[in-house]
C-alpha cells in the first residue's frame, strides 16, 4: 500500500524535518526496500508482488522502483479502510487465495514476518493475519475472505485501529493470527529509530532487513561517504 514519491504530496510529516525533495527520496528507497523483501521471499511458494498505489497516473514512477514482475492495482475508495478493502476483494477476484496488504512506511520490515504470515494465512480454516505496528495500528493485514467488518467503524490514523481491528474480528467469530511487533517510518521520532536500528543501536527492534536502498540514502543526507 503506497503513495507514488512525489515532493510535497509524500511523507508530508517528514517533509517538515527533511524537506520535501528529501522525504520523496526516502519514501521511494523504502518502496525498493519492501520490494526487496517481498522478493526474497521464493517464488516457489506461489506468491506475486503488487503495489496498490496512489494517485492515479503515478505508473511510471513506480516501474522505476520496483521490479519489472510487480502488478500495479490502483488504490479505490476515500480513505484507508476503504482502500484496504478495495484491494483484498480486487486480488481476490483476480484469483489470488489470499492477499498480504503491507504498508509502505517500514522499509526494514523483515522478510521472515512475510513468510510467517503467508504460513499461518495459508493453514486450514478462514482467518485475518494482523502485525501490530507500534503506533497502535497495523503495518500488514492478511485475508482470504475480503471481510468488509474488519475495516467498518474504525478511527483511521488513530492509535485505536489495532485494538479496534481485532474487536471487529471477534464480532465475526474469526480467528486472528499475530505477527510480531513492528514500526512505520512516519515522523522525526520514528527515523530516530530507523537510524538507531539500522546502525545496531536499537534494543527494540532487531533482526530486520537490511533496507540497503534506505540505509544509502540516509548515509547520503547525513554527508557520510558512499
Amino acid at each position: 500500500m503506497c503513495k507514488a514519491p512525489q515532493p510535497g504530496r509524500t511523507k508530508t510529516r517528514l517533509a517538515a524535518n527533511i524537506g520535501p525533495t528529501a522525504a520523496a527520496e526516502l519514501s521511494a528507497c523504502f518502496l525498493r526496500d519492501l520490494a526487496a523483501a517481498i522478493d526474497a521471499i521464493p517464488h516457489a511458494i506461489g506468491r506475486r508482488g503488487f503495489a496498490v498505489y496512489a494517485p492515479a497516473g503515478a505508473e511510471p514512477i513506480l516501474r522505476r522502483l520496483l521490479p519489472p514482475e510487480f502488478g500495479l492495482f490502483l488504490q479505490q475508495g476515500q480513505h484507508l479502510g476503504e482502500a484496504l478493502l478495495g484491494a483484498t476483494r480486487g486480488l481476490l477476484a483476480a484469483g489470488h487465495g489470499s492477499v498480504l496488504l503491507v504498508n509502505g512506511d517500514s522499509p526494514s520490515l523483515p522478510s521472515k514476518f512475510l513468510l510467517q504470515a503467508i504460513e499461518t494465512l495459508r493453514a486450514p480454516g478462514d482467518r485475518v493475519v494482523l502485525g501490530p505496528a507500534s503506533d497502535g495500528g497495523y503495518y500488514l493485514i492478511g485475508l482470504k475472505v475480503p471481510h468488509e467488518r474488519l475495516f467498518s467503524d474504525i478511527d483511521w490514523g488513530t492509535a485505536s485501529v489495532f485494538r479496534r481491528t481485532c474487536e471487529r474480528a471477534g464480532e465475526i467469530g474469526l480467528e486472528v493470527g499475530m505477527l510480531p511487533e513492528w514500526y512505520d517510518v512516519d515522523d522525526e521520532e520514528t527515523l530516530g529509530w530507523l537510524r538507531d536500528e539500522l546502525a545496531g543501536r536499537s534494543t527494540r527492534f532487531r533482526g530486520g532487513g537490511a533496507a540497503a536502498f534506505t540505509k544509502a540514502c540516509l548515509a547520503k543526507m547525513a554527508g557520510e561517504p558512499g
